[in-house]
């Protein structure tokens, strides 16, 4: 391969994971959270770590990502900074990106703390991950969520 043809993979390799990011921050906020959508973004033995939970494997990284998202009425997520480094021999990938997530609280946990509670829960961090070439393209084989700071309270849990 010629240095321009690896320059010109590494580029579109970095465009690829980008959009791979903002697709599944995406299907989070859309609240397409089954294991067919997940499939478009994690490997099937993939290991996601969040404030809430640890998953290993494409169905319960689907679950717990429904468990936690569930908990509020919806989301905006916002990705930024992505930095991707493909490795040399283009079967791997690291990708770190900076990320604002805003919740927005159910009716009903608003109601239950009174007519002073916050709407929002929102959470500054970062989110780090490790990628493998597919046949279906790049996909996460570990993600991970590393919370920064937040303002508002989160959900009640149960």
């Amino acid at each position: 391969m010629t240095t321009a043809e690896a320059t010109a993979r590494d580029a579109g390799d970095r465009r690829e994971i980008a959009d791979l990011v903002s697709r599944m921050f995406r299907s989070y906020d859309r609240r397409e959270l089954d294991e067919e959508t997940t499939a478009r973004f994690v490997a099937d033995d993939a290991h996601v770590t969040t404030p809430v939970g640890t998953a290993r494997g494409r169905a319960a990284v689907a679950r717990l990502n429904a468990e936690a998202l569930g908990r509020f009425d919806r989301t905006q997520h916002q990705a930024t900074d992505l930095l991707v480094e493909v490795a040399p021999d283009g079967a791997t990938a690291r990708a770190g990106w900076n990320a604002l997530m805003t919740h927005v609280h159910h009716d009903s946990t608003l109601r239950g703390r009174g007519p002073n509670a916050n709407p929002l829960l929102v959470v500054g961090g970062y989110w780090h991950g490790t990628l493998a070439r597919t046949a279906a393209g790049w996909r996460f084989d570990s993600l991970a969520i590393e919370p920064v700071w937040h303002t508002g309270d989160p959900p009640p849990l149960g």
